[in-house]
């Protein structure tokens, strides 16, 4: 494993709990740093912060609602250095016809507004510290859109665009904020998503596999460091060769 320094430093990281989350706060403790899992499951949230020791505290929180978000804060110990969000759903598998309105207005909610809600209360900590770092978790299917899952696509695209604006809005500030678009990572949101619709992402993958949860760990801890330092409203690729811009 290559060294990463993050000593000293303090993350949030939503859906911690579990899946990339999860992977992410492994990786960013290895590298010195001290994390506070969001997660809105309390059960996971407990197992992952006893599993991950004393570097690591948990509050509960659904990041899809304001007043819990800054419930959340209020409960976070200071200074928080970086924030990753990594809270996200898949919602169902189905054409955009077929979509209902209730399963499109979640997967906006926590993909979406759950991104902007954590962005807004935490980064004017970061401004007012005069460093910070933000790492949006997006996706690929933000940049192709995949058939059959037009809510996912859309949120991730927003993301996309969220992170493009806000890293311009604190270009000249100590804070960057970048994001990372995954081609498939195989994590408990596969349970989320048909047998058809995890081969076909496959099958988009010119590498012939899924992404590692620690892979994407790599990545998003080092934009969480100090070497990343001239890179910001930027979108990284993790894709096993499936992007092409």
């Amino acid at each position: 494993m290559n060294q990463l320094d993050m000593t000293g430093r303090h993350a949030v990281i939503t859906g911690g709990a579990s899946g990339l989350g999860l992977a992410i706060a492994q990786r960013m403790i290895s590298s010195g740093a001290q994390v506070t899992l969001w997660d809105r499951d309390p059960i996971a949230l407990k197992a992952a912060s006893e599993m991950l020791g004393p570097k690591a505290a948990g509050v509960q929180v659904d990041v899809a609602r304001h007043d819990s978000v800054v419930a959340a804060v209020a409960q976070t110990h200071r200074p928080v250095h970086a924030l990753v969000n990594s809270a996200g759903i898949a919602g169902p598998n189905t054409t955009l016809w077929n979509y209902s309105v209730a399963d499109w207005d979640q997967v906006m909610q926590v993909n979406v507004n759950g991104t902007f809600l954590c962005c807004r209360e935490l980064v004017p900590l970061m401004k007012e510290q005069g460093w910070g770092r933000v790492v949006n978790i997006a996706s690929v299917a933000g940049k192709d859109g995949n058939p059959n899952a037009s809510a996912y696509s859309t949120s991730k695209a927003a993301v996309i665009g969220m992170t493009k604006s806000l890293g311009k809005e604190l270009a000249q500030t100590g804070v960057r904020v970048n994001c990372v678009t995954p081609a498939a990572v195989k994590t408990a949101i596969f349970d989320q998503i048909t047998p058809a619709h995890v081969e076909f992402m496959l099958s988009k993958i010119p590498m012939g596999r899924f992404g590692q949860p620690d892979e994407i760990a790599a990545m998003v801890t080092w934009l969480c460091t100090d070497d990343c330092s001239f890179s910001t409203g930027a979108v990284f690729d993790l894709s096993g060769g499936r992007s092409t811009y």
